[in-house]
């Protein structure tokens, strides 16, 4: 998947679960790269708990349109997600579920599928709430869709100051994701 022109990525799960951060740092990462990118986030009224996802375009050429409905790649966060989403994913394409709340077995033959247990994962980096980047990394580490490197300058832009002390435990969780992959 590293060397195609364009991936089409979906994160999917609860709000509140840093799905739409996670497309920004992904964006972000991609854009200080030097790549064409569109985010698009959905999320429901709620400002916890409702569902959230967001797609983001990574281009070496000029995206035509924002709007996808099947994806190179998925990142999905919860039993619904998984439910709604596992089916959209490519022939070829990575399927990355969080094994510690979408309990659900997934099997799609053509596609790469990986469960993590993003929590378990995360509290082993140092914060139980960086599950999303232990994701994150997964998605990079197999994909190679951006360059680790830019996911800290990306992290500087995305999480407000008061935050910025978060940056290296979710540095850590985004490398432990990596390694999971296998890069």
């Amino acid at each position: 998947m590293q060397n195609q022109r364009t991936i089409e990525t979906l994160i999917a799960g609860f709000g509140g679960q840093g799905v739409l951060s996670a497309g920004k740092v992904l964006a972000f990462a991609a854009l200080y790269g030097g790549r064409e990118v569109s985010w698009m986030p959905s999320y429901g009224p709620e400002q916890r708990g409702g569902t959230a996802n967001a797609t983001v375009i990574v281009s070496r050429d000029a995206i035509s349109s924002p709007i996808v409905s099947t994806f190179d790649a998925a990142i999905l966060l919860n039993r619904q997600s998984v439910s709604k989403f596992a089916g959209s994913v490519r022939s070829g394409g990575l399927l990355v579920c969080d094994s510690s709340v979408a309990d659900a077995a997934v099997a799609r033959p053509g596609v790469d599928v990986l469960s993590v247990d993003a929590a378990a994962e995360a509290k082993a980096a140092g914060s139980a709430r960086a599950a999303t980047m232990v994701m994150l990394g997964v998605l990079i580490g197999r994909t190679q869709v951006v360059d680790p490197a830019r996911v800290a300058e990306s992290l500087r832009h995305v999480l407000p100051p008061r935050h910025h002390d978060l940056i290296d435990v979710n540095m850590r969780a985004l490398r432990r994701g990596m390694a999971i992959a296998g890069s």
